[in-house]
């Protein structure tokens, strides 16, 4: 689908206690908790020094290599929006450095996903702020557009749509779409007791391993 220089209306705020409700989960098992479908930070890493993100997408589509819509962005965010950055994937050219990114950081961004490249990335691994991307160039963007802002986003092949919840850790990053929010964080976080429990048992010494055999002859091999 074309696109050109557009700005589509906001999404009604997002109920705060649903961030609360995932913020400290591991991406895995959030992961876990979305049926595994859904790998949309599995191409792209984190820059920054490994402090957890989560907060509001603010999604943008751009041409590859050119930011003048993040610079946009960045403009009109609210406190607590991650800006999520749909560059095709392309490594050509950064869509953002060190300036924007401490631009953003003073308005309250809680940080950037790039399917595409960033620079300054030295300066960018000394930073809490988090940054999440496909890869580095020395290379500068272009600033010509187009571009929107509030669209759906593809980044690493996951749909990301403006308001869904963004979540990244040593692990990537993943959005969770915020009609279903509330049931993943219930799921995630009993996988987490569990999860608990079972290393525990471990420590303990009465960790039960007789599900391992179970499955085996479920599947046919004979002891």
């Amino acid at each position: 689908m074309p696109i050109g220089f557009q700005i589509h209306p906001r999404p009604s705020r997002i109920d705060p206690a649903l961030l609360e409700a995932l913020r400290g989960i591991p991406t895995p098992i959030v992961s876990d908790n979305m049926a595994r479908m859904f790998a949309g930070g599995a191409a792209l890493r984190p820059y920054h020094d490994g402090t957890p993100m989560i907060g509001i997408a603010l999604t943008v589509r751009t041409r590859p290599g050119d930011n003048l819509m993040v610079h946009k962005a960045i403009d009109i965010a609210e406190p607590g929006e991650v800006i999520v950055v749909d560059a095709g994937g392309d490594l050509t050219n950064a869509i953002i450095g060190e300036i924007m990114l401490t631009h953003a950081h003073k308005r309250g961004v809680a940080g950037f996903v790039i399917d595409g490249a960033i620079r300054d990335s030295d300066a960018i691994a000394k930073s809490a702020f988090p940054v999440f991307a496909r890869g580095v160039t020395h290379r500068g963007p272009y600033k010509d557009g187009p571009g929107e802002i509030n669209v759906t986003a593809v980044i690493g092949g996951q749909a990301v749509q403006p308001g869904d919840i963004v979540l990244g850790d040593a692990d990537g990053m993943l959005a969770v779409p915020r009609g279903e929010a509330l049931a993943i964080a219930k799921g995630a976080r009993a996988q987490v007791e569990r999860e608990a429990r079972t290393l525990a048992a471990i420590a303990d010494g009465t960790i039960d391993r007789s599900w391992v055999d179970e499955a085996l002859r479920a599947k046919g091999m004979k002891a």
